[in-house]
């Protein structure tokens, strides 16, 4: 009795920011591996989550999502979200199916009019949409480009999700996996932590600070009795945002580090001391070797 082949192929995760895209790679994973947060450009750099779908294994490449870039960190994520399609198997287009379709979404789908690989458009939250609505969304969108297939899901639920993950897994290539069948993702522990510090100044600063902010992994130290020591940069271009972060008393800052401090030590399954600093650095986004470290090419 023989096994079934492999498979192995790219997928490209593309969407206007705040379409769920980071959430639906969580849930095709079936684990965390990319931050989200209910503010749009939440994902800066292009992530890839594994799946497996039976003999087939998914690279789902998490994106930043594509909108009109003002800054020179914009434009670097822009150009991060397009190269993230480079050599795909297939596209996958995630729409925010309660958003509808405006110039954000025309601006992503129009360019792949005339793109060869499989395109896939993904109607998302569909849980909390107007049904009628999505048919109308669905058929406009497929007049701007060939869509082979169209799913309706919601990622917070799973509904659709099954069917839509079984679909992309019959459009990979025969060919060895990439990765092994227990790897989630392709980040380094260093950039994971950074990420997870990064959720949590979004969630806990909420509209106190623009997401003018960035967190640097400066030392990941593995200690003789297993832990790990991390200590961590959060650069903010004003003192005003430095005492945002730092909350009196330094209050909010231990809270943001007691919360990423748990969560790491789950996703690493180890003791984590984590250790945060605040820094002023008014040009940080001026920063080439931060862009770097983030994982962010230089756009000029």
């Amino acid at each position: 009795m023989t096994s079934s082949p492999q498979s192995c192929g790219l997928v490209a995760i593309l969407g206007a920011p705040n379409a769920g895209k980071s959430t639906l790679v969580n849930a095709l994973v079936g684990q965390k591996v990319a931050i989200t947060s209910p503010k749009a450009q939440t994902t800066r750099t292009r992530l890839m989550g594994i799946a497996i779908e039976g003999d087939t294994q998914l690279l789902l490449v998490d994106t930043p999502g594509i909108f009109e870039p003002k800054r020179r960190l914009d434009r670097a994520m822009v150009s991060a979200a397009w190269e993230g399609t480079a050599g795909a198997d297939a596209i996958a287009v995630v729409v925010d199916g309660k958003g509808g379709i405006g110039p954000k979404v025309r601006a992503i789908v129009e360019p792949l009019a005339d793109r060869k690989e499989p395109k896939l458009l993904i109607l998302n939250k569909v849980d909390i949409a107007d049904k009628p609505r999505l048919l109308d969304h669905a058929a406009r969108l497929h007049e701007m480009a060939a869509f082979e297939e169209t799913f309706f899901v919601s990622a917070t639920t799973g509904d659709g999700l099954a069917e839509m993950k079984a679909a992309l897994a019959k459009r990979m290539p025969e060919g060895p996996w990439h990765f092994p069948e227990d790897q989630v993702s392709d980040a380094t522990d260093r950039m994971l932590a950074a990420e997870v510090t990064r959720e949590q100044l979004y969630h806990q600063l909420h509209e106190e600070l623009p997401y003018a902010s960035a967190v640097d992994t400066e030392r990941y130290l593995e200690r003789e009795d297993g832990s790990v020591e991390i200590h961590q940069q959060i650069y903010v271009a004003r003192d005003t945002q430095r005492a945002i972060v730092l909350g009196k008393g330094g209050q909010r800052i231990k809270e943001i580090g007691a919360t990423a401090r748990k969560e790491l030590q789950e996703l690493l399954g180890v003791r984590v001391h984590l250790y945060l600093h605040v820094k002023v650095k008014p040009n940080w986004e001026e920063d080439r070797m931060l862009y770097r470290d983030i994982g962010l090419d230089w756009v000029e």
